[in-house]
């Protein structure tokens, strides 16, 4: 984003691209504890507010003891976060271009302290689901500022490469550090520990706006009247959205009316606002270049990410929680996950230093499928030290890919002008925040599926006429022959608790075929790509060889 804002050229109020004065170049470069100081800074953010999106997440079967609540309205805390979160960053950046950076930073960061500060007045679930909203909405803003803090450290050659794999590598650190404090603060004082931490955090950052200012580009009035209805529209889309995806595996799918209404409204708001916005001269969106087929095929690569990736993120850790692993034995995973996603930033800058996106590509996508194989083996055995090699290679893979792809959307954005950077900005966040909900709603929507499937044929075989069923009943029912005399009454606890290891057993198998899934998904994906850049290479040879031969026959003439 603050590439864009160097170029000296920006959009007046018909859409144009309108020259404005050069920017004066520092001749001197910044030394290297401030260059330190804002790739710092930049962290905080991204940590301040992937904490706040990410501490419900990691820690839903904790919550429900805190606000007596079903799984299925905790999870509602994560849809209440969400919904006003996936869109509120679209007319964020333009607030910023029109009423300057620093206004904008400043009053951000204090409406992100004032959030915080409600979480310590929570005492029940409905005032914690308002206040998670409010949370929603303060914290859109400080991603932007973590990307504009990075960026704003490196010269213009490297904002795309150094700077943007940095800045991607940050936005993956928010959920392995969550998942490792969370056993101790929930600990400390449950719920309130949480949001002290997450308040301590944004006291730190708040600070920093003034010690640290950011380049300010020109203001330009780029808000029209109408962007405010159709901007209202597409939040409520958005947000319905969010939230339906959210929630459609909790409650399921097909079987509560409002999440039937919830995908309707979703469905009108959003159609209302594409027929709004194509008739604009000047939209708030331009939906013609977002659906031109290589946005298409950017925003199919993105959300193909963000589904192989949900590996990590809710189908490895429902596997280790079906299995009665808790945060706290998890924490040496966790660690190795955000060791192995720094590391994956670190090689990803030096490819992009050296212009080989498409080999970073190969490589995680290669990691990716990888992790997700060894996964598919998976037992009722299975304990966090068997995924330490998996997870690493999936989370250094999953480093590895984002930022060639993000480098290749700044740069098309950039060649049709500083206006479009917004309609990029709404590719990137449809992928990654919908995406990510999307991804993880139908994975867990699919272990349930399949779960069903392996228990029913697991059943079919057990049957109280084989030996070895009988046999196995009497062995789980033994550890109560002291205490339950009733015969009937032990056979029946035999009973239940046979049924308890069926269950189990049919999660590991459905749990498996989900990381096959991810892991045939991201094969398929190598393939496309492999095809794609041997498709580049033939191309560049034939053109190469038609401009040999055009240049030795007109030597011949």
């Amino acid at each position: 984003m603050s590439t864009a804002e160097e170029t000296g050229q920006v959009s007046g109020p018909s859409g144009a691209l309108q020259k404005t004065p050069p920017q004066p170049i520092p001749v001197e470069e910044r030394p290297l504890w401030l260059t330190l100081a804002y790739i710092a800074s930049g962290l905080l953010m991204f940590l301040t507010q992937g904490l706040g999106m990410n501490i419900v997440s990691a820690n839903i079967y904790q919550l429900q003891g805190t606000f007596s609540a079903t799984i299925a309205e905790v999870a509602a805390l994560s849809a209440a976060y969400m919904a006003p979160y996936a869109s509120l960053s679209l007319a964020l950046f333009k607030i910023r271009v029109q009423y300057g950076l620093r206004p904008f930073a400043e009053l951000s960061i204090a409406a992100f302290v004032l959030a915080s500060c409600l979480n310590l007045f929570v005492t029940d679930f409905h005032s914690a689901l308002v206040v998670r909203f409010v949370s929603g909405m303060a914290a859109a803003p400080l991603s932007s500022l973590g990307f504009l803090y990075i960026l704003e450290a490196f010269p213009v050659q490297r904002k795309l490469t150094i700077g943007l794999s940095i800045a991607l590598t940050g936005t993956l650190l928010a959920a392995p550090v969550a998942r490792i404090i969370s056993p101790g603060l929930m600990d400390l004082n449950g719920y309130q520990a949480l949001y002290t931490m997450e308040l301590g955090l944004a006291l730190l950052a708040l600070p920093l706006i003034y010690i640290l200012p950011l380049t300010a580009p020109p203001r330009v009035k780029v808000i029209e009247r109408t962007d405010v209805f159709t901007y209202l529209l597409l939040a409520g889309g958005l947000g319905c959205f969010a939230v339906f995806f959210t929630l459609g595996r909790f409650y399921w799918w097909f079987e509560t009316e409002w999440l039937g209404l919830l995908l309707a409204t979703s469905i009108v708001l959003l159609t209302l606002f594409v027929m709004i916005e194509l008739r604009r001269s000047n939209p708030l969106l331009d939906l013609r270049w977002i659906f031109s087929w290589p946005n298409l095929h950017l925003a199919a690569v993105l959300i193909l990410f963000r589904a192989v990736t949900a590996e990590q993120s809710s189908t490895m850790v429902g596997f280790l929680q079906q299995m009665g692993i808790q945060n706290d034995q998890m924490g040496v995973l966790f660690g190795l996950i955000l060791l192995a996603s720094m590391a994956g930033g670190a090689v990803c800058a030096v490819l992009m230093v050296n212009q080989r996106p498409g080999t970073a590509h190969v490589i995680a996508l290669a990691l990716i499928a990888t992790g997700a194989f060894l996964d598919s083996q998976s037992t009722n055995l299975s304990r966090p030290e068997q995924f330490y090699l998996s997870q690493s290679l999936i989370a250094f893979g999953a480093a590895l890919f984002l930022p060639p792809v993000m480098a290749r959307g700044f740069g098309a954005a950039l060649q049709k002008g500083p206006p479009y950077l917004v309609n990029f900005i709404a590719i990137f966040l449809f992928t990654q925040i919908s995406g990510s909900v999307i991804a993880t709603g139908l994975l867990g929507s699919f272990v349930t599926i399949r779960e069903k499937f392996h228990s029913s044929v697991l059943v079919e075989n057990i049957l109280l006429t084989d030996p070895d069923v009988v046999a196995r009943v009497a062995q789980l029912s033994g550890g109560y022959a002291k205490t339950i005399i009733d015969k009937v009454l032990l056979n029946a606890e035999g009973l239940a608790l046979l049924s308890q290891q069926v269950s189990r057993e049919a999660y590991v198998l459905a749990y498996n075929d989900t990381f096959l899934l991810i892991g045939i998904a991201s094969l398929l994906a190598l393939a496309g790509l492999l095809l794609h850049l041997s498709f580049d290479r033939l191309r560049a040879f034939f053109a190469e060889r038609a401009a040999a031969d055009a240049a030795t026959n007109h030597n011949q003439v």
